[in-house]
C-alpha cells in the first residue's frame, strides 16, 4: 500500500519543525518531503552576531538532511500550487521544472525584507534576511573602515565610517549593537583612523524595540546610547542617494552604508495561490487549515492565524508562534489519518530576548525583566535550546570571542550585486479577499 505523502514547503521556523514532529510521530506511516531553496534550516537570531564575526555563519546554517530523519529533502522554489490536482511545481537550483504530488500539503513559505516607497532604497540599501546579507554587512563594514583608514580627506573618513541602520525592532537594534562593537574593535586596531566609528538606528516610532515590553526598550535604549550610538526615534530615511541618505526631519547624512531592517512581510508567493489572504497572509481557521481546502495547512509568517489569547486578530510574524505552528501542524496533519484529534492553535507569549553584544542584553522569560549579564546568561541559553542543531559549535564561538582577539577580514565572497532587496515592488496596503 503506497504511503501518503505530506509535502513541506519551506523549512523555516514553522516548517523544520513541523517536518521534525511528523518524522517523529508519524513513524514511517507517511512520506515526509520538504521542499525549500536551500539545504539548511537557518537560525535568523543569530545573524547579527555572523554580521559581527562574533559566530561563523556555518554556525547557523543547521543541515536539513541528518537532522530530519527520514525526511526526504528536495532543494528548489516552489512556484505553483494545483490545489485542484494536488500538486506543487517548482524551479530547481539549475533551472529545471518538476512537480510534487501530495496528499497533505504545509504552506510554511515565511516572509521577505519589507519595502517602503522610499526613493532610492531598493537601489543603495541592503537587506538583512539571510547568510548572504549577513556575509555582504561584515565584509563591507570592514571595507569602509579601511578605505577610511586610507582616505586623505576627512569627509570621506567620516563618510565611511558612518553605519545607518533603518529600523529599531528586534534586528535593526541587535545589528547597531553588535556593529558599534565591531567597529570600535576594528578603530582600535588603526590609528591612522581619526574619527571614530558611528552607528545611527532610525525608526519612526516613538521608542527602540516598539513591540516589546516597554522595560527592555528602555534597556536597550540605554546600552545603544552608553555606547554612541546615534538613536534616532520618530525619525526615518525620505531618500536614498549613493553618497548617503536624507532623514525624514531634513538632515543629510554622508554615508555609504545602509542597512534595512524594517521589518518583514509575507512571501509574495502567497498572493499567488488565489486564497482568501488577510495582510498578505494566508488566512486559516484555528486548527491551521486553509478554509474550502481541508487537506491544505499553513503556518509561519505567511499564515494569518486566529490568536486565541487575542480574540479577533491574528498572532504576530514571530518565530515563537512558527516553531509551534509548526509542531501544531503535524499533530493535526496525523489527526487527520485517524491517530489523536486535532486541536486548535494556542500559545502565550514566554518573553522575548536581545542580544546586544558584548556582556549586554534585554530579557523578560515568562514577563520577568532583566538586564545585564543575567539578561545575557538567559539570552544565549535560549538560543541554544531553540537551536535544532550545532549547538557545541555555537558555543565554542561564543568562549572563543569572549577569550581571544576577534579576526576581522572581508573575504569578498559575497558581492553587493548579489543580495538586493527582495523586490524592487515597495510594500502596498493588501486587502483582504
Amino acid at each position: 500500500m503506497t504511503k501518503p505523502r505530506v509535502v513541506i514547503v519551506g523549512a523555516g521556523f514553522a516548517g523544520y519543525h513541523a517536518a521534525k514532529t511528523l518524522s517523529r510521530i508519524a513513524r514511517d506511516r507517511a512520506e515526509i518531503v520538504v521542499l525549500n531553496s536551500t539545504d539548511y534550516f537557518l537560525y535568523l537570531p543569530l545573524l547579527p552576531e555572523v554580521a559581527a564575526g562574533v559566530v561563523e555563519p556555518r554556525r547557523i546554517a543547521v543541515p536539513l538532511t541528518g537532522t530530519l530523519k527520514g525526511v526526504r529533502v528536495v532543494i528548489g522554489e516552489a512556484d505553483h500550487v494545483d490545489l485542484q490536482n494536488r500538486w506543487v511545481g517548482f524551479t530547481q537550483p539549475e533551472g529545471d521544472r518538476n512537480r510534487l504530488a501530495y496528499d497533505r500539503l504545509v504552506l510554511a513559505v515565511g516572509s521577505v525584507n519589507k519595502l517602503l516607497p522610499i526613493p532610492g532604497v531598493t537601489e543603495y540599501a541592503h537587506g538583512f534576511r539571510g547568510l548572504p546579507e549577513a556575509l555582504f554587512l561584515h565584509d563591507h563594514v570592514v571595507r569602509q573602515i579601511e578605505l577610511a583608514e586610507q582616505a586623505e580627506d576627512p569627509a570621506e573618513q567620516r563618510a565611511r565610517s558612518t553605519f545607518v541602520v533603518v529600523g529599531a525592532g528586534y534586528t535593526g537594534t541587535e545589528v547597531a549593537a553588535h556593529g558599534q562593537l565591531f567597529t570600535d574593535h576594528l578603530h582600535a586596531q588603526r590609528p591612522r583612523l581619526a574619527v571614530r566609528p558611528r552607528w545611527m538606528l532610525l525608526d519612526i516610532a516613538a521608542r527602540v524595540l516598539p513591540e516589546m515590553d516597554k522595560r527592555m526598550s528602555k534597556t536597550a535604549h540605554r546600552v545603544l546610547e552608553r555606547r554612541g550610538v546615534d538613536v534616532r526615534v520618530g525619525t526615518s530615511v525620505a531618500e536614498a542617494t549613493c553618497d548617503g541618505v536624507k532623514l525624514t526631519d531634513g538632515e543629510y547624512v554622508p554615508t555609504c552604508t545602509l542597512a534595512w531592517c524594517v521589518g518583514v512581510r509575507p512571501d509574495p508567493f502567497v498572493n499567488e495561490l488565489g486564497l482568501r489572504t488577510e495582510r498578505g497572509r494566508l488566512v486559516t481557521d484555528e486548527f491551521l487549515t486553509v478554509p474550502g481546502y481541508p487537506e491544505v495547512y499553513a503556518c509561519g509568517d505567511a499564515a494569518a492565524v486566529p490568536d486565541s489569547t487575542r480574540p479577533g486578530q491574528i498572532c504576530a510574524m514571530t518565530a515563537q508562534h512558527a516553531q509551534r505552528q509548526g509542531k501544531r501542524a503535524a499533530y493535526n496533519i496525523v489527526a487527520s489519518y485517524g491517530q489523536g484529534r486535532r486541536r486548535p492553535y494556542k500559545h502565550h507569549d514566554l518573553g522575548w530576548v536581545v542580544d546586544l553584544g558584548g556582556k549586554d542584553a534585554a530579557a523578560n522569560p515568562l514577563q520577568i525583566p532583566l538586564s545585564g549579564l543575567l539578561a545575557k546568561a538567559v539570552t544565549r541559553g535560549y538560543h541554544l535550546l531553540a537551536m535544532p542543531g550545532n549547538r557545541t559549535r555555537v558555543g565554542a564561538d561564543w568562549v572563543l570571542d569572549a577569550t581571544t582577539p576577534r579576526p576581522a577580514v572581508q573575504l569578498g565572497l559575497v558581492p553587493a550585486n548579489s543580495v538586493p532587496l527582495e523586490s524592487t515592488s515597495p510594500e502596498v496596503p493588501v486587502r483582504a479577499r
